[in-house]
């Protein structure tokens, strides 16, 4: 991570996922100061709320496309695995 951060809107779900880690293992290693130390944390969180929203619209997404495949309710129609 450097020391200007990017901004989080503009970063990918790997981006996030990789700057999160780092945080976490620098916090965990207590390689910050207790103010520094605040201010990555407050970022992690930041990284962490974005990656999970990311996760919930992509989860929705998958779920409408899985509908979309799904037949109508044809009774004529067997969808079980024998």
């Amino acid at each position: 991570m450097t020391e200007q951060e990017s901004p989080i809107s503009d970063m990918t779900f790997k981006e996030m996922s990789e700057e999160l880690e780092y945080i976490v293992r620098a916090l965990e290693g207590n390689q910050f100061e207790l103010e520094e130390s605040l201010k990555h944390y407050e970022r992690g969180v930041c990284l962490l709320r974005s990656m999970q929203t990311q996760l919930v619209e992509v989860q929705q997404k998958v779920t409408t496309l899985l509908g979309e495949l799904e037949p109508e309710s044809d009774d004529s129609v067997d969808t079980t695995l024998s």
